[in-house]
C-alpha cells in the first residue's frame, strides 16, 4: 500500500511538470532575437507561439508595455462575444453607424472615435475587463476609453492599459484555438485583423505579401504589433511586439518579425509533435 501511494505521488508530480522544455531549435531563434534587441536603441519586448507545435520563444516576454490600439482585439472580442449571446448584433445602429462598420474601422483603420463607440456601447472598459477575468486571460488589463487615455499625461512604463509580449501572445493563441470566441467569429475578426492598413513598416515590411494578420498601437515614443503570421507550410504564428523608446521601433519590429518567420520556418522542417518535442 505504501509502495502503491508512493507511485502514486511520483506520478502526479510527474504530471504536474511541463509537457515539454523549449526545444534547442526555438532557442537558437530566442539567442538570436536577443542579439537583435540588443542592437537597438528601444526597448523591445516579444513573444511568439507557433500554434501548431507549441514551440514558442520571447525576449522580455514577462515585461510590462503599454497596449495601445492593440487593446482593440480585445474589444472586438469581447463585443463578438456579446453578439454570440444574442446580447447585440453586428447590425445594431450606434451613434448613426451599424456596430459592423465601427468594429472594421476601428480594426482596419484602428479608428479612435470608433472604438469608444463601440466601448460605451458595452458600458466602458471595465466591461472588457471583466469579459478577460471571465476567461481566464491574465497579464491583460484594459483601465480607460481611447480618448482618456490620449488625454493623460502617458508614462510608457505604468501598469494601466498595459500587458505583457507573452500575455498578449497567449491571448491570441487561446482566440486561435476557439476557447473565447465561436469559429464563425473568430474568423470574423481574423479576417479583419487580415485587412489591416496600419503598420506597413512593421511586421508586413520584410514579410511576404498576404502572411499577416495584425493589429498596431502607436503612441508618443511607442510602436506595436500584434497578431498572426502564417508560415510557407500553414503553420501559423501568434506574435506579440511591443516597443518603446530609442529610435526606429518599426524597424526593429520589422526585424524581430522576420527573424521569428525564417527561425520558424526553420523548426517546423522537423518532425514534431503537438508539444515541440523532437519524434
Amino acid at each position: 500500500m505504501h509502495r502503491l501511494t508512493g507511485f502514486l505521488i511520483c506520478l502526479l508530480a510527474l504530471v504536474a511538470q511541463p509537457a515539454a522544455a523549449q526545444s534547442r531549435f526555438a532557442s537558437q531563434v530566442q539567442n538570436q532575437l536577443s542579439a537583435l534587441i540588443t542592437t537597438k536603441s528601444a526597448d523591445v519586448g516579444i513573444a511568439a507561439i507557433d500554434l501548431v507545435t507549441g514551440e514558442n520563444v520571447n525576449v522580455h516576454g514577462q515585461d510590462h508595455y503599454p497596449m495601445a490600439s492593440t487593446v482593440k482585439v480585445a474589444v472586438a472580442a469581447t463585443y463578438l462575444s456579446y453578439v454570440e449571446n444574442g446580447d447585440r448584433s453586428l447590425d445594431d445602429m450606434i451613434a448613426g453607424r451599424t456596430a459592423s462598420s465601427l468594429m472594421r474601422a476601428m480594426i482596419v483603420r484602428s479608428d479612435n472615435h470608433a472604438t469608444d463607440l463601440l466601448l460605451d456601447n458595452l458600458g466602458g472598459p471595465k466591461t472588457i475587463q471583466k469579459w478577460l477575468k471571465f476567461h481566464n486571460v491574465e497579464g491583460m488589463r484594459v483601465d480607460r476609453t481611447i480618448a482618456q487615455l490620449l488625454r493623460a499625461k502617458r508614462d510608457l512604463y505604468e501598469k494601466l492599459d498595459s500587458t505583457t509580449p507573452i500575455a498578449f501572445a497567449l491571448f491570441l493563441q487561446r482566440l486561435d484555438k476557439g476557447e473565447l470566441l465561436r469559429p464563425s467569429s473568430r474568423a470574423y475578426l481574423l479576417d479583419l485583423m487580415a485587412d489591416c492598413q496600419t503598420g506597413k513598416n512593421r511586421m508586413r515590411a520584410l514579410l511576404p505579401a498576404g502572411v499577416v494578420a495584425h493589429k498596431t498601437g502607436t503612441l508618443n515614443g511607442y510602436s506595436s504589433d500584434v497578431g498572426f503570421i502564417t508560415l510557407p507550410n500553414g503553420h501559423r504564428v501568434a506574435i506579440a511586439i511591443f516597443a518603446r523608446g530609442g529610435d526606429n521601433r518599426p524597424r526593429a519590429i520589422a526585424e524581430a518579425a522576420r527573424l521569428v518567420y525564417d527561425g520558424f520556418k526553420t523548426m517546423v522542417r522537423w518532425p514534431y509533435s503537438i508539444t515541440g518535442t523532437p519524434q
